[in-house]
Formats: C-alpha cells, sequence, structure tokens
C-alpha cells in the first residue's frame, strides 16, 4: 500500500460524496417549486440516515463473510470493529479496509437517493424516510454483496465496475415500482402539465453529478493508476457523446435544443459507462453514449405516456433503463486488453451471458426487497399525502417551510 493510493481513493470518496447534494439540487430544480424543500430533504436526510447504518452494520452485511448462498455477508464488522485503518480487505488490494470502507459507504448515500424522484410530490416523508432505511438492508447491502463482495453475481462471471447494477438498475427498478404503487400525481396524463420550477438547479446538480463521477468511476480502480485514468476517459466521452446526441434529437424533433434535455443526456451518458468504465476500450464510450440516449429518451418521451406510470423526475427511464443498457453493452464491448475481461465482440459469450444473468437477479431482488419493505411501511402509516396537502405542496404539508420568502 502506498500513501498516495489511500490519498487519492480519500479525495476521490470526496467526489462521490458531493454527488448526493449534487442530486439534491437536480431534482429540486425538476420538481414544482412547491414541493422542492420536500424533493431536496429526501436526497439530504439519506446522506445521514445511510451513514449512519453503514458504519453500525451495512459495511460488514455487504463486505464481510457469505451468508445465504452468496446473497449477503454477515456481522463480522459490526460497528466497524476491526476494521483496519492500516491493513487491506483482501490480499492484492491498494488500500487499508477502513479506506475502502469509506468510499464504499459513498455509493451507499447516493444510491437510495435516485429512487426518490419518482414519487416526488406525493409520497409522505414519514413513509419514505423508514423505507430509505429498510431498502438498504432488504436490496443495497445484499445487491453489492452480490456484486462487490464475493456474492452470487459475483460468482456467476458478471461485471461491474462502478455501479450499474448495484446502483443504477436496483435503484432504477425501485423507482419503477414505487410509482406503480404510489399512483400518478393528480393529473398526470390528463392535460396538467407539470414544469420544472428552476433550470439553473438543474444545471449546478447536473454539474456536480458529472464532477462526482469522475471520483465514483475513477476512485473504482482503487488505485491511483493506469486503469483510473481511463475510467475518468471513458465516463467523460461517454457523457459528452450523450449529451451531444440528447441535443441532436431535441432539434431534430423541436427544432431546437434544450438546457434540461443536455443535462439528461450527460447523465444518461454517465450511468450507461458506470458498469463498464474500467472494462471497455475508450472508442467504445462513444457507442455507450450514442446508444444510450434515444433508448432513454424514448423512455421519457413514448413508453411512461404508453403505459401511464408516473416516474416524476425519470429515475427509472435515466437510471434503471440506461442502467440496463450499459451493463448489456459491458457484456459486449469488454476488452482483455483493457482489464482482463472478454465481451462478446472480441469472443467472451460467457461474460454476455453472466451480464443478461445479473440483469434479471437485481430487477428480482429491487422488485421483492421494494415489496417487502413497501409492505412493512403501510403496517404504521400511509404512504401517500392527502389530496388537499398535494395540491398545496410538500414543502408545507410536510416540513412547513418555504423555500423562498421574498415570492410568496
Amino acid at each position: 500500500m502506498e500513501s498516495g493510493n489511500i490519498g487519492f481513493i480519500i479525495l476521490c470518496s470526496t467526489y462521490v460524496f458531493i454527488m448526493t447534494p449534487g442530486l439534491a439540487f437536480f431534482y429540486g430544480g425538476l420538481s414544482q417549486r412547491k414541493n422542492v424543500v420536500n424533493t431536496m430533504m429526501m436526497s439530504i436526510a439519506i446522506m445521514g440516515l445511510a451513514a449512519f447504518l453503514w458504519v453500525l452494520c451495512g459495511y460488514s452485511l455487504s463486505f464481510s463473510g457469505n451468508s445465504l448462498g452468496g446473497i449477503i455477508g454477515d456481522f463480522k464488522w459490526f460497528g466497524f470493529n476491526g476494521v483496519s485503518m492500516t491493513e487491506p480487505r483482501s490480499a492484492g488490494d491498494a488500500i487499508p479496509n477502513a479506506c475502502f470502507a469509506w468510499f464504499q459507504m459513498m455509493f451507499a448515500l447516493i444510491t437510495p437517493a435516485l429512487f426518490t424522484g419518482a414519487v416526488a410530490g406525493r409520497m409522505r416523508f414519514k413513509a419514505i424516510f423508514p423505507f430509505i432505511g429498510l431498502w438498504l438492508f432488504l436490496v443495497y447491502f445484499p445487491m453489492a454483496h452480490m456484486v462487490w463482495g464475493g456474492g452470487l453475481i459475483d460468482k456467476l462471471g458478471a461485471i461491474d465496475f462502478a455501479g450499474g447494477n448495484v446502483v443504477h438498475i436496483s435503484s432504477g427498478i425501485t423507482a419503477l415500482i414505487l410509482c406503480l404503487i404510489i399512483g400518478p400525481r393528480k393529473g398526470f396524463n390528463k392535460g396538467k402539465t407539470f414544469l420544472p420550477h428552476n433550470i439553473p438547479f438543474i444545471v449546478l446538480g447536473a454539474a456536480l453529478l458529472w464532477f462526482g463521477w469522475f471520483g465514483f468511476n475513477g476512485g473504482s480502480a482503487l488505485a491511483a493508476n493506469g486503469l483510473a485514468l481511463h475510467a475518468c476517459f471513458t465516463t467523460n466521452t461517454s457523457a459528452a457523446t450523450a449529451m451531444l446526441t440528447w441535443m441532436l434529437i431535441d432539434t431534430a424533433k423541436d427544432g431546437k435544443p434544450t438546457l434540461i434535455g443536455a443535462c439528461t443526456g450527460a447523465v444518461a451518458g454517465l450511468v450507461a459507462i458506470t458498469p463498464a468504465a474500467g472494462f471497455v476500450p475508450i472508442w467504445a464510450s462513444f457507442i455507450f453514449g450514442a446508444v444510450v440516449t434515444p433508448v432513454c429518451y424514448f423512455s421519457i418521451s413514448v413508453l411512461k405516456q404508453k403505459i401511464g406510470y408516473d416516474d416524476a423526475l425519470d429515475a427509472f427511464s435515466c437510471h434503471g433503463v440506461g442502467g440496463i443498457v450499459g451493463c448489456v453493452l459491458t457484456g459486449i464491448f469488454a476488452d482483455p486488453a483493457v482489464n482482463g475481461k472478454t465481451g462478446l465482440i472480441f469472443g467472451g459469450t460467457h461474460l454476455f451471458a453472466a451480464q443478461l444473468i445479473s440483469i434479471v437477479i437485481t430487477a428480482v431482488a429491487a422488485i421483492a426487497g421494494t415489496l417487502v419493505a413497501i409492505g412493512i411501511v403501510r403496517l404504521f402509516t400511509k404512504l401517500r399525502v392527502e389530496e388537499e396537502d398535494e395540491y398545496v405542496g410538500l414543502n408545507s404539508s410536510e416540513h412547513s417551510e418555504i423555500p423562498y420568502p421574498s415570492m410568496m
């Protein structure tokens, strides 16, 4: 282990940390003004809840032991007992166990925040908060263990460099199930328009997310080395390509590009490249960005309206759909010359099959965990706010706060 590697991962961890408040701004800008406090609060509160649970037992359940056939870990490191500040988690690691735990904690913060956008403006905070705590135990900790902790998906031979399955597909599928159970906002698909209330917030949030993603993907090399640099290049190239593609689609469809579209395209490109950033050649990241954009665009502009589910801030379309696209493309374009994994175009049929199976396992885990968590929360509280509270807005009804007093 070298101090340079440790310092690099600590720095990357701070990059990933800023993504959660960045998401709060991104979602806050996309929401209606009467709901912006509630929308941002859902992300900010997770920074406390997830960090608390991670140190208490989340890290141990994710990365120690191997229980229930490789689905979850054990309580070996309960309360961070025995997590070394100087010794690695396993042979060959370039950083101490505690440094790895610190980096991984930031992923546990951002992941549940992603699906909160699906139910913005209509789910009670007293319901979403305990749901998130349960979801971490039922979905996130098992997924982290199965993919990165030597569990079931890892043993199948599937790969996920920085969270295609663990972060994006799991949260995206959860977003879809949540919005189906909670139901649509009043007026959805009935002529009512839900306009974003603050485009500068959206730009700020997207910029912080893009910035943090270099730590997210680059840091997943777990060392200050060429692979980390490679991951940063693939990450930025996919985001840039996806942004330009979204602008092109906007222009072809409506005659002019939009700022919201450009930001959304960049995020979709970042999502898609996440599982592949350290496995595919840089040229392949152009393909990731160009392919994910029309798929996500179709999901937002056509599929959502046709099926009738109200994913308020398009968490499923960007993260669930984008994550699935990224995982499939990883199985196609993984280059053994980059990181030893062989994709379909290089003759790796096993990896491609493993990627498809991992997507199915992730979807099943997310659906089952979400339904169980919802069932438990329903025993104690209603999921949805009253119709009058929804009309007035969740800023006042859920938090008694006014975001812009001078505008009253």
